[in-house]
């Protein structure tokens, strides 16, 4: 029965991405405002369709934590659930996509319309001055950049190492960092299919402020979002993966 809700959902929130990309298709050509409007109603009708489905929601805690105007987000990444959520849950999110995903039809389209930044791995240095530009840029403009720091979808429990590009945007930015956990992959998993009931927990940790040096700012990210998001799991799966 999950196997099938999964397929459902699948072919709910794709297709939706292809009948709403075509439907605000003239919004590409005007303001972003209407492209952002269009990207709010998708996300409302997909996160609909995967508490009915599937039965899925999602609960956002910490706003608190959030501090007004520019800043770094950075969370864990479990899974695609908050490739999409965080478009829904901050005011005005400009998210670090792969190159590859800015050329996708549909998604692609409007993630470059919303002016998230897109990095291409394979270009070393210049990816990250560019991105370094970008993401400066944006935060000038009031927007919350969002990274993901280790840079792949993991198995809820699993850690990897925090790619350098987070201590670079800290610094150049110049703005609050504030970490987040989350236990996406419990429900929406990295890899695979099956989607499983639950509530996911989305959880805004308080900020790092700005000014720390490279290494002590690395060790307290990581500290903070991997201690948080192992909490967020149930004891049954932390004795599991401790196994």
């Amino acid at each position: 029965m999950a196997a099938l809700r999964s397929a459902i959902f699948v072919v709910w929130m794709y297709g939706l991405m292809v009948v709403m990309g075509i439907v605000c298709a003239p919004f590409l050509l005007g303001p972003r405002s209407g492209v952002k409007g269009c990207m709010r109603v998708y996300l409302a009708l997909v996160f609909g369709g995967l508490r009915l489905i599937c039965g899925i929601r999602y609960e956002v805690r910490g706003r608190e934590h959030l501090p007004k105007g520019g800043a770094l987000v950075a969370s864990k990444h479990q899974s695609m659930f908050e490739t999409l959520a965080f478009w829904a849950i901050l005011d005005d999110p400009a998210i670090i996509l792969k190159k590859e995903l800015a050329y996708l039809p549909f998604f692609g389209w409007y993630a470059m319309k919303l002016k998230n930044i897109k990095v291409d791995r394979s270009a070393g240095a210049k990816a990250l001055r560019d991105m370094l530009k970008q993401a400066s840029q944006r935060a000038e403009e009031g927007r919350q950049v969002v990274i993901f720091p280790q840079g792949t979808r993991l198995e809820p429990g699993e850690s990897d190492s925090y790619k350098p590009g987070v201590v670079g945007l800290y610094k150049a930015m110049k703005t609050p960092c504030v970490p987040v956990a989350l236990n996406s992959g419990l429900y929406w998993p990295p890899h695979g299919f099956v989607r499983r009931p639950g509530v996911i927990i989305v959880q805004f940790l308080p900020a790092i402020e700005p000014g720390l040096s490279k290494d002590a700012f690395m060790a307290e990210l990581q500290t903070r979002i991997e201690t948080a998001s192992d909490a967020l799991l149930p004891a049954s799966h932390s004795a599991e993966t401790a196994a």
